[in-house]
């Protein structure tokens, strides 16, 4: 990181390697001491740690004792590890991430029931248990109310003399009417709203989104006069994690694949491809096309809709199409990559220059790495790791990005102000070894 010329970097600690058992054990002083030299290595390079504290792990006695996140006992848990990270971290960490793309995270749980603890129900899958109508709402609201507590304790306890920030971070897609009328455009907006201001409304508007309660009614959780007293303004930055631009589809005044015409999805269908064309050229995710105008719209919504509040674009990046007979020297000459990061750049530049408070962007990801559910198989790094040495090789895009940091100042980023971050990002080595 530092021979590329980074100044910033995140990484996730990991809830189970600081507290095995939540508050039911004692603290791991061996992962205190991993993260201690992570941090302090990073700070002796110059490279300022962005800490995120949950990124979908969490100690496994937490779902054995109470089913994690479905019960309000977790909120006492976060705010308790939250503490621990404060007081041995937040000397030297300056930016605190609460919680991980808790949108996304929920629908993957428990709804659809692809990531632990895979609760789902019909139309949305076949799990052993779960109701993918009622269980994300409730989930969502026991995430948002620990972020609250704990940004409530890190202000309180920590933020005036460790002087730090404090934010959360959304999956954060763009959407596109699929049909030219007003049905899909109102459909966008739904879209929008049921997924990322289903986060961020709250935390800086203090409710859910209008829009959510309209179609979702009394099943959507409410928060307390007491609760809005701390959720509301509980955050210091957006993080703005962008993969992805759709169609959007209305499913109120038309018919739509089952599942996609509920409540909890907000009546919309998403797909790629509109008359069989896709919006982008396609990439490894079949969900993820190179789409650059997505980024300047979705900082635009967030700008428009949240008064223009600090952000981050925390992730952002390209994994190739596999190909077949594909070689290794393929792999290391990613023009595709240099490509995908200057369209993305641009258009990002684009909405600063338009006002947008952007105070930095994070490439996904320094190293090919565990991408969940899909391994290995997708490559988002800008080095390429041998799976059976563990060698780490530059690609191409290594050259492109340390001179666009280094020396391209000037000509490139010209639009970033001094105090902003233009970094990397590499985690999930293994779920026990989260970088």
């Amino acid at each position: 990181m530092h021979s590329l010329g980074t100044n910033a970097y995140r990484l996730s600690i990991s809830w189970s390697r600081i507290l095995p058992r939540g508050r039911f054990g004692e603290v791991n002083p061996s992962g205190i001491k991993f993260y201690n030299k992570i941090i302090d290595n990073l700070l002796s390079k110059g490279i300022e740690p962005f800490v995120t504290l949950h990124h979908h792990d969490l100690p496994q006695e937490l779902q054995d004792r109470y089913g994690s996140w479905l019960s309000p006992q977790m909120q006492k848990d976060f705010v308790y590890y939250s503490e621990i990270c404060f007081k041995n971290f937040g000397d030297r960490v300056k930016y605190w991430i609460t919680i991980n793309e808790p949108n996304l995270f929920v629908d993957f749980a428990y709804i659809r029931g692809w990531y632990p603890p895979g609760h789902c129900s019909a139309p949305f899958g076949n799990c052993s248990e779960g109701n993918s109508d009622v269980e994300p709402l409730i989930v969502m609201h026991n995430m948002l109310l620990a972020h609250a507590k704990a940004v409530k304790l890190y202000r309180e306890h920590f933020q005036l003399t460790q002087g730090g920030s404090i934010g959360i971070i959304t999956n954060s897609p763009m959407y596109e009417p699929l049909r030219d009328d007003e049905a899909d455009r109102q459909a966008v907006s739904r879209g929008l709203a049921f997924n990322i201001a289903w986060v961020l409304d709250p935390l800086i508007r203090g409710d859910y989104p209008q829009e959510m309660r309209h179609y979702l009614g009394s099943s959507l959780p409410a928060f307390s006069l007491e609760e809005n007293e701390y959720v509301k303004g509980s955050i210091d930055f957006i993080g703005v994690n962008h993969y992805q631009t759709l169609y959007i589809k209305d499913c109120i005044y038309s018919a739509c694949t089952s599942g996609y015409d509920r409540p909890i999805r907000g009546f919309v269908y998403t797909t790629g491809e509109r008359d069989g064309v896709p919006i982008g050229e396609r990439t490894a995710n079949p969900r993820f096309f190179v789409v650059p105008r997505g980024m300047e719209n979705i900082i635009n919504y967030v700008r428009e809709r949240y008064n223009n509040f600090p952000m981050f674009v925390t992730e952002n990046g390209y994994a190739p199409p596999k190909q077949q007979n594909e070689q290794f020297q393929d792999l290391l000459l990613d023009v595709k990559r240099i490509s995908f990061h200057k369209a993305y750049l641009a258009a990002l530049a684009r909405a600063i220059r338009n006002g947008a408070d952007v105070r930095g962007y994070f490439i996904w990801s320094l190293m090919d790495n565990l991408e969940w559910k899909d391994g290995y198989s997708m490559r988002f790094g800008l080095y390429y790791v041998d799976r059976q040495t563990l060698q780490r090789m530059p690609k191409q895009s290594v050259r492109w990005y340390g001179d666009f940091l280094t020396n391209g100042t000037s000509q490139h980023i010209s639009s970033f102000k001094n105090k902003n971050f233009l970094s990397t990002r590499s985690s999930k080595l293994r779920p026990a070894e989260k970088y």
